[in-house]
């Protein structure tokens, strides 16, 4: 029997629990520092990151195409002098940057954009790296790995092997939502598919797809889907899934990571910031899920008020893994909200949090500030049963934030020797 903790003790057992436990941070947008340039780092980056270049256009007017004649320095010193000087900089994504500064030793207080610049240019990207993990407390990473991706293609192509701590996702969004826009791409690859969806074709793809799993040896593979998603219909995307990315999925074992809700482009002046939210129909992830018992699939979904109807199916299919609070989602008010749900009704089997960075310096606040939130939530709920006479140990403690920070996600993806407690 584990030694008990008193209801005095908790608060403090849980917070350096959830405190010094690494994270596996199950999706993210970033590279190994191998892929050179791909990995983004550094104040301009932080600056210039998506949320923060919509939020500037709320104030800085209808100009962004004069922005984006900018260089990203540039566009930097906009974006601090519109959000950080001239308005108080108390947005999600402003704290970021802030919480990021201070951690790395910087004085956020001193406003001294220059003097940030500076300290971020003597610092070579394996050693940059190396900071932020350790900062972090992230032990692993899942980046997201295109093979349409021009830039990112060669490297694989080359053979480059990824810091051990970097693991590949493959994500297949070109195929399964544009798949008459690459078929030009796949010819020209030396694949035989045609235009048109055939048996033939479903081969070709399943060979291209064959290929990219040996070559990536990922994790999982994953797509982003739109809110008006249907399955099964009569689309080649229907096709794609049910005759090449099902099938693959199984018997290459990796899991289908789903992530649903996207509405691409509804400001496109914004370019990657031009996306938006859309209420999703998930009869169709339920479809999914029913018909193909033995496919194993992460899902997540874009809006709020998909949430309890996600965390029933959870509860409904022992084939999906719940994960993380996705991009506009990703906010301390929504954290805790869904959190406290998921908890609720799933007690520690789902996987909470996942940093979807695309700067290598935002794992630091987008896990600072989700440990916060998840040990509130932890505190509330052990407290809740510590009234009803149940009593806990901190080994049982550290047992549950260790299966909700990365257990979980190693057994999903079949990886039980990736399965470990400090």
């Amino acid at each position: 029997m584990t030694a008990i903790i008193s209801v005095e003790q908790l608060e403090q057992v849980v917070r350096e629990s959830v405190a010094r436990q690494k994270a596996t941070d199950m999706h993210t947008h970033m590279y190994a520092p191998q892929f050179g340039k791909l990995l983004l780092r550094g104040i301009d980056e932080l600056l210039t990151y998506h949320y923060l270049i919509a939020e500037t256009m709320r104030w800085h007017g209808n100009v962004a195409a004069e922005f984006w004649k900018l260089g990203k320095r540039e566009q930097a010193d906009v974006v601090w002098r519109k959000l950080f000087i001239e308005h108080s900089p108390v947005s999600e994504a402003c704290r970021g940057v802030l919480t990021t500064l201070k951690r790395f030793g910087l004085d956020p207080g001193s406003r001294d954009l220059e003097s940030y610049r500076r300290a971020y240019a003597g610092v070579d990207p394996f050693r940059h790296t190396d900071m932020v993990l350790e900062l972090a407390r992230v032990d692993h990473l899942v980046m997201t790995n295109d093979p349409f991706d021009d830039e990112e293609r060669p490297f694989w192509l080359a053979g480059v092997a990824p810091d051990p701590r970097f693991h590949a996702a493959l994500r297949i969004d070109p195929l399964i939502n544009r798949y008459d826009a690459v078929a030009g791409r796949l010819r020209e690859w030396g694949y035989d598919v045609g235009d048109e969806w055939s048996e033939r074709t479903a081969g070709e793809v399943r060979r291209f797809l064959a290929e990219w799993l040996g070559r990536m040896k990922p994790l999982y593979m994953a797509v982003s889907l739109p809110d008006d998603f249907v399955y099964p219909d009569d689309t080649v995307r229907t096709r794609v899934i049910q005759d090449c990315i099902l099938p693959l999925s199984r018997e290459a074992n990796v899991p289908l990571a789903i992530m649903i809700g996207v509405r691409r482009q509804v400001n496109p002046a914004l370019r990657s910031g031009g996306d938006a939210v859309g209420k999703a129909d998930l009869q169709s992830v339920s479809r999914l899920l029913a018909a193909n018992p033995a496919n194993k699939f992460l899902v997540t979904a874009l809006a709020r008020e998909n949430q309890h109807e996600l965390v029933v199916l959870a509860r409904k299919f022992g084939n999906m893994m719940i994960f993380g609070c996705w991009w506009f989602l990703n906010n301390p008010s929504l954290v805790s909200e869904m959190t406290k749900m998921r908890v609720e009704m799933l007690g520690t089997s789902f996987i909470p949090q996942h940093s979807d960075s695309r700067v290598l310096d935002q794992l630091i606040y987008k896990w600072d500030h989700s440990r916060a939130v998840i040990a509130d939530v932890l505190i509330e709920k052990y407290r809740d049963i510590f009234e009803t006479g149940w009593r806990i140990g901190a080994a049982e403690i550290r047992r549950d934030v260790a299966d909700l920070m990365r257990n979980n996600f190693w057994r999903f993806v079949n990886r039980p020797d990736m399965v470990c407690y400090d």
